[in-house]
Order: C-alpha cells, then structure tokens, then sequence
C-alpha cells in the first residue's frame, strides 16, 4: 500500500497493519500515533527508535505469534503470509540440515525458554542452522538482546514489504 493509504487507515486498520510487522501492543499504538509519516523512511526510522525499547516481556508477547524457523506458519493471515514467504528458503533445506534445525529449536526452547527467532529473509538453511548453534552458547542476557535486534529486523523488512512510497511506485518500471 502507498503511504498515503497508511496514513489515512483509521486507528483500528493501521493497527491490525502495524501488528502484522510486530505483535508489541504499546509500539503498534505508537508507530499509528506517530502518523501522517511524509516517507516511508520517516515511517521506518521512528519504528525502529521505538523498536530500541522494546523489553524482554516485548519479546515474549511477539513471540506468542512466531512460529518456529523451519515449520509452516498456521492459519491464513497477513501475519502467517509473511513469515511463509521470510522462510522460504527452508523449503529446500536438505533433510539432515532441516533435522538439525529442528533439534537446535527444541534445544533453544529449553535453554531459553522461547522459540529461536531469526531474520529468516536473505538466509540459507545453512546459515540459519549455523546461526542458531553460535546462538545456543550465549548467555540469557546476550541472547535476549540478540533476538529483540532480529524481531526489529524483520518488523522493519515487513514494514518496507508493506508501504512504499507514491514517488517510489511510479518510477518503478
């Protein structure tokens, strides 16, 4: 959608937008407070500022809606959409590696007591895989600052995937 159209959403549609990019109730009322936006730059650097005060029960809350890396995200939404196309590139994960992803998520899960996140987008399985064992061996304080910067990370790709520019769609070809 234009930013135009975000800009004019009603409270409600610009929020159920906005949750898509990151299920944190106190930033999606402040990323549609913050609105009319003249870029999406200016969209994307206040939600980032907002991002770095995210907190761990922040964490927690958006990740109640993240499915694990490697299997189908359920249901129908825009929400399910985009993690389905982020994680495309797990579809042709060779058999041993999408096992040892697997396992690596039930080890993550009791080390830390939350599904493994990572900006799945522009990652191979491999990279992926060897992402999530390096992360298995930080601390809890390290690691929860590492998963807040990879759900900022994706809720800014979301957001650029989702609003453009006016100027920026009619000069494309």
């Amino acid at each position: 959608m234009e930013l135009s159209q975000f800009n004019d959403l009603g409270t409600a549609q610009a929020a159920e937008v906005v949750r898509v990019w990151a299920a944190i109730p106190g930033w999606t009322d402040a990323v549609v407070a913050g609105r009319p936006y003249s870029t999406v730059d200016a969209l994307a650097a206040f939600a980032a500022g907002a991002a770095r005060r995210w907190t761990r029960d922040d964490l927690d809350a958006a990740l109640a809606r993240h499915p694990r890396i490697g299997e189908q995200p359920a249901g129908s939404g825009d929400e399910a959409a985009a993690s389905r196309a982020e994680q495309a590139a797990m579809s042709t994960a060779a058999e041993e590696v999408a096992r040892a992803i697997a396992e690596g998520n039930a080890a993550y899960e009791e080390r830390f007591g939350r599904v493994f996140l990572i900006r799945a987008a522009g990652r191979s399985p491999e990279e992926i895989l060897a992402e999530l064992r390096r992360r298995l061996a930080a601390d809890d304080e390290s690691e929860a600052s590492e998963a807040l910067d990879q759900l900022a990370q994706i809720a800014l790709l979301r957001l650029r995937s989702t609003v453009t520019d006016a100027a920026h769609e009619r000069s494309t070809p």
